[in-house]
């Protein structure tokens, strides 16, 4: 599906309030508000976006976050990606060039739970030969939003 500049504009409004109605967006761009449902309804079949609720972790008692970069064994990535995918602390795995083969993004309630993760969970995935964790002292940003209004 290729975006027209309706659809980029609908994703900006959209980006901003989630809760947007369709007829307020149809306002802020000037089509009808059957234009707006649709054009959404086709990027959300399209997978161009989903709705999501972004909680903050501090909020549901998530203090620290980790963000953990792994050297693997060679062949063994796609693996132990997978075996992270079972953990719910973690939010975010991706392979990566440079010096860190996967990186993790995760959550946990105290420091106590992230040392337990490491040295319980992790230590007992094959094929992980290293594991830099690294703790977020300050966030700056945090945001989901791809795109820039023209």
């Amino acid at each position: 599906m290729k975006l027209d500049q309706t659809d980029m504009n609908i994703l900006s409004y959209l980006q901003e309030n989630g809760k947007r109605s369709y007829s307020e967006i149809s306002r802020y761009l000037d089509v009808s508000e059957g234009t707006v449902r649709s054009r959404i309804n086709k990027m959300l079949e399209n997978e161009v976006f989903e709705f999501i609720i972004h909680t903050n972790p501090n909020k549901v008692g998530l203090y620290v976050q980790a963000i953990i970069g792994f050297s693997t064994k060679l062949g063994e990535q796609d693996n132990i990606a997978k075996s992270l995918q079972q953990f719910p602390e973690v939010r975010f795995i991706g392979a990566f060039s440079g010096k860190h083969d996967l990186i993790i993004q995760a959550y946990f309630e105290d420091n106590d739970s992230l040392v337990r993760f490491v040295n319980e969970e992790l230590a007992h995935i094959d094929g992980i030969l290293s594991a830099d964790v690294n703790v977020e002292l300050k966030q700056y940003k945090d945001s989901f939003s791809y795109v820039i209004r023209q």
